[in-house]
């Protein structure tokens, strides 16, 4: 199965593309870390946006994208913009789209920690939430005990 997991955060929507095959993890090669829009995004930005991930989605056979939840209220709640990126990805077309929350994704990483460290993945340090969703998702049923 292969994964993008997302970590929205401010006008950016961090992404780490990843695979599960025959219980080997891989980190495919991916030309984009980083989609982002401005400030004062209006619903051709949006649109901009749904299309490009819509397009890596099907360059990658991609069959399912999580997102980590972000609270809706509170310190370290999301803006606006952060909500309309997660519901232009939402709304994608021919994609599973799931929401982990950082406490399903905690449970996940808990009971199989990731075993090789982060600077040795090839990732740029900003992936690394998006790479723990993507992971956790992926173990989240398949490893569960």
């Amino acid at each position: 199965m292969r994964v993008i997991g997302v970590e929205l955060s401010g006008n950016d929507a961090n992404v780490c593309l990843l695979s599960l095959e025959e219980e080997v993890f891989q980190i495919p090669d991916c030309r984009t870390r980083k989609l982002s829009l401005p400030k004062n995004a209006i619903a051709k930005d949006l649109r901009y946006f749904q299309k490009t991930v819509a397009q890596l989605v099907q360059d990658y056979k991609v069959e399912q994208i999580v997102i980590r939840q972000r609270p809706m209220k509170g310190k370290f709640a999301g803006g606006a913009i952060g909500f309309k990126l997660e519901a232009a990805l939402e709304l994608l077309n021919d994609v599973e789209v799931t929401v982990l929350s950082p406490t399903e994704i905690k449970e996940s990483l808990k009971r199989n920690p990731v075993l090789v460290p982060m600077a040795e993945t090839g990732l740029k340090m900003f992936q690394e939430v998006a790479f723990n969703t993507a992971f956790a998702f992926l173990m989240k049923d398949k490893y569960a005990e």
